[in-house]
């Protein structure tokens, strides 16, 4: 099985933000009746935006060279890419169709959340760039709390 370089890896963490990004943009659209939900949503996507540049920094700053272990991390991470939240059916995050209501919309986020955090924890094993990671992983985890407080207050 062809595995991705260390490069290829962080740009997939890049696009994943991005679609990260446009995904909460729609969903504070989609639900900009209600202020606390649009919200939420509002900030989820600056703090994707942020993690993108980020990511993009972190792609200058690596070598090429491939970490210890690489066979193997990089066949996870690619498990990991390969689902429903990154790159699914249609190689992006799917339609917004299924996400009529609000409750589908945090629960889909959620899961979003939680692969790209998986993702994350992969990626900070192999790159010598922990602070960065460490970040980034700490403020993911905060959108899981963020979005499990309103699954909770929806009564999911």
């Amino acid at each position: 099985m062809e595995h991705f370089s260390i490069r290829e890896i962080i740009e997939q963490a890049v696009q994943t933000e991005r679609l990260g990004n446009g995904f909460y943009s729609n969903m504070a659209q989609r639900f900009k009746e209600n202020d606390k939900l649009k919200n939420l949503f509002e900030l989820l996507a600056t703090k994707e935006r942020q993690h993108e540049i980020k990511f993009s920094e972190l792609k200058n700053k690596i070598k090429d060279e491939e970490p210890e272990g690489w066979e193997e991390a990089s066949q996870y991470l690619r498990a990991i890419v390969e689902s429903e939240f990154f790159l699914g059916k249609h190689k992006s995050l799917p339609s917004l169709e299924h996400l009529r209501k609000t409750e589908d919309a945090v629960r889909y986020a959620l899961g979003f959340e939680k692969e790209t955090l998986l993702y994350y924890h992969g990626l900070r094993d192999i790159v010598r760039e922990r602070k960065i990671m460490d970040e980034i992983i700490n403020e993911e985890k905060s959108h899981i709390v963020w979005l499990n407080e309103l699954k909770t207050k929806l009564k999911m």
